[in-house]
């Protein structure tokens, strides 16, 4: 795995990852939702919220483009331990907050907005349909702001509330959902 833009472009990390519980997003498909994000977002004027953060690779890929207010949640112990290693490496632990835990639990008692969350839970996590509900019922995001949850073809969220585009890579898909602005509905 690589990190594909900014100032850590190209640094690779490898995580002992053999028998973990994670899906690391594919360079391609990450590329190509960055290529979206840089289009819409300021990266350095963003807080993010990285959800099911397994290595870590989408808060690296925010830091090394300048954002400085990320917050990554996962709960297996091995990966969040990657994860605060590699921040150690790259001298980034100014800018990610890491939280061990449930991704549920944290949602529900989170009480931060976020401008913008990224959601890349197992495949196979049978609650994967709830997650952008919790998002919006809890308010984590503040107006203007994307969900961008990942998922396979399994999974449709064409007809869910906020919803408002589907990019797909492969067996890579992310749907994107969207806090109304202030004043509108």
């Amino acid at each position: 795995m690589r990190i594909i833009g900014g100032k850590f472009k190209g640094r690779r990390f490898n995580p002992p990852a053999t028998n973990w519980p994670t899906r690391p997003t594919t360079d391609f498909a990450k590329e190509g939702l960055f290529n979206i994000l840089a289009n819409h977002w300021d990266f350095e004027r963003i807080r993010v919220l990285d959800l099911f953060g397994g290595t870590g690779s989408h808060s690296y890929e925010f830091i090394s483009r300048g954002c400085c207010d990320v917050t990554y949640v996962d709960k297996f112990p091995g990966a969040v331990a990657f994860v605060r290693k590699t921040a150690r490496e790259l001298g980034i632990e100014d800018c990610i907050r890491i939280v061990k835990g449930d991704v549920f639990k944290f949602i529900s008692y989170a009480g931060e907005q976020y401008d913008y969350i990224f959601a890349g839970p197992p495949y196979a996590l049978p609650a994967i349909d709830a997650i952008p509900g919790l998002v919006f019922e809890r308010r984590l995001l503040r107006p203007g702001g994307w969900l961008v949850l990942e998922h396979n073809p399994n999974h449709s969220f064409r007809n869910a509330p906020h919803f408002f585009q589907e990019r797909n890579y492969g067996k890579t898909l992310f749907s994107f959902f969207e806090e109304a602005a202030d004043g509108e509905q």
